[in-house]
């Protein structure tokens, strides 16, 4: 009997599943949001933070490389045939919050306060959720 690996063990884009149909789609969003939104909880204050947050705090560098990483999930939108008004309000949030993350200690607590790609994923199930219903997950 072979040991299946620890969480640890696995890296986390090998986990991540690689089709272009819908439901691939969904659980690969869902876990780069949880990624980049909810990696970690901040002991005593019970609240989570990712990847967006912690690359942030690196001045301006940070920034950007948190606004491409939020980027992906408006391209992964893109690819599902969202509409362009969609599109546009999805790519205005990633853009105010990198803009508004390169401003010194505003925006590092911007990053923890609001979390545009956990907006835009939400705005991505409510498509799938509309137009490939099939993809639907019950929520615990």
């Amino acid at each position: 009997m072979v040991a299946r690996p620890t969480p640890l063990e696995t890296p986390f884009l090998a986990t991540l599943p690689v089709g272009r149909d819908p439901a691939a789609v969904r659980r690969r969003v869902e876990a780069v949001e949880r990624l980049l939104e909810g990696m970690y909880v901040v002991p005593g204050i019970n609240r989570r933070v990712g990847l967006d947050a912690i690359v942030g705090l690196v001045p301006v560098v940070g920034d950007v490389l948190a606004g491409a990483m939020g980027m992906w999930l408006v391209w992964e939108a893109r690819n599902l045939g969202m509409g362009r008004m969609a599109l546009a309000g999805m790519t205005a949030r990633v853009g105010f919050d990198t803009l508004l993350g390169m401003v010194p200690f505003v925006g590092d607590a911007a990053d923890f306060f609001y979390r545009s790609n956990t907006r835009n994923l939400k705005r991505i199930k409510k498509h799938l959720d509309r137009h490939h219903p099939a993809t639907v997950t019950v929520q615990r």
